[in-house]
């Protein structure tokens, strides 16, 4: 497959730029999640992303990546992952099983040339890959969905594992820490930037209100309701993709750690001045939120960008996610996704009410004034006013 060319606004014409292909600037990062935050329009990115997922791939989208150089298999077999197929209809170039040195031999901010699977910076060639098309991904995807019933089986393998590790957390809710929010009897909104999460925050615009439910950032879940207009009442995680701008937002800190105690998010915590609880659990982050939403007494969880089919779970690409079915049965009768809560909510208070309302009101003032003796007089001296301004103004041209 031949990249189209392209030329990056503002960089100086030097040697090598009339040679075919895509020259631009690269990023380079293993994590595709940092990598987002500083890839900016036109760039290349290079990662090491092993079944790129539908978040990932929608997040290269929404920077404007130029191309993406994976030194890993963006689609393995394992399952039918969707970031690959997100990445090739968006019209951006995937190169797949790149050269591994490239880390090595690329730093961040150099001008790369890509042409055919090749990676050249200046007239070196530094590394080479496979370039992706739909039809590669289709047949890819199609053997994947063949072999799911092993993912499914190695699903279920780790669900077990983790109800042995966590029952006491998911059955009687121990090693919850205590935290200053209130939620007893309140409804509760927990936020992951995952799918459509900025869709799904704009449609829950009518029901956050009217409830004031409190507001619970998972990691970077925290910028999205910044970014919606929201500041977080809690931000739960281990802040690896939170902004400084969130944590220091004045929301309450919970840091996930691992189960031995070990918690790297609270070096960047205390780095920004702030104090935080630590909450030591396995599973996601995500889990935590809504373990912790349930046992501080929250009478509905609603979550956006959450994963919720067997799909996602498995998009998500991590055996963690097994504690994610899990947490859904522990706290299913109170958790409602953002969804369904847009497409079944309607304001108390609807519009056509509200005007029937102010309608009534101006007509039963209108009977009033026409009735009563002190009305007469009021409808005498507005009418009064009125003939005058009338009269003011009829002068004004003659």
């Amino acid at each position: 497959m031949k990249v189209p060319t392209f030329r990056v606004p503002g960089l100086r014409r030097r040697k090598g730029d009339d040679l075919p292909g895509l020259t631009a600037t690269a990023r380079i990062d293993r994590r595709t999640k940092r990598l987002t935050k500083r890839l900016r329009t036109g760039e290349i990115a290079i990662i090491d992303h092993v079944d790129i997922d539908r978040v990932s791939a929608e997040a290269l989208v929404a920077c404007g990546a130029a191309a993406v150089i994976n030194v890993a298999s963006s689609i393995s077999g394992r399952y039918p992952n969707l970031g690959p197929k997100i990445l090739l209809e968006a019209g951006i170039p995937l190169i797949d099983n790149a050269s591994p040195e490239l880390f090595e031999r690329v730093r961040d901010g150099d001008v790369v040339r890509v042409h055919e699977g090749q990676v050249y910076v200046g007239d070196e060639l530094v590394g080479k890959g496979e370039p992706r098309t739909m039809e590669s991904v289709e047949a890819a995807m199609a053997e994947a969905r063949a072999g799911l019933s092993l993912q499914i089986e190695a699903f279920t393998a780790n669900t077990m594992e983790f109800i042995r590790r966590e029952r006491d957390l998911l059955i009687d809710g121990v090693g919850v820490p205590e935290i200053r929010t209130r939620m007893e009897g309140r409804h509760a909104l927990v936020v992951v930037r995952g799918y459509h999460y900025k869709e799904d925050l704009a449609a829950l615009r009518p029901y956050i209100r009217e409830y004031r439910p409190v507001l619970v950032g998972v990691d970077g879940g925290a910028d999205a309701l910044l970014e919606a207009g929201y500041r977080p009442d809690i931000i739960i995680g281990d802040f690896d993709s939170v902004s400084a701008k969130a944590i220091t937002c004045g929301a309450e800190l919970v840091v996930h750690a691992y189960r031995d105690g070990r918690a790297p998010g609270l070096e960047t915590v205390r780095r920004l001045g702030q104090d935080a609880v630590v909450f030591p659990a396995a599973g996601t982050s995500e889990d935590v939120a809504l373990l912790m939403c349930d046992d501080k007494g929250a009478s509905l969880i609603v979550t956006v960008g959450t994963h919720w089919t067997l799909e996602e779970f498995l998009d998500k690409g991590r055996a963690g996610m097994s504690s994610t079915f899990l947490t859904r049965l522990r706290v299913g009768s109170k958790v409602i996704e953002a969804k369904g809560v847009s497409r079944l909510y309607r304001s108390r208070i609807s519009a056509g009410s509200l005007l029937m309302l102010v309608a009534t009101a101006l007509i039963t003032i209108g009977v009033v004034l026409y009735s009563a003796p002190v009305g007469k007089v009021w409808l005498n001296g507005l009418r009064d006013t009125w003939n005058g301004f009338i009269f003011w103004l009829v002068g004004l041209f003659s």
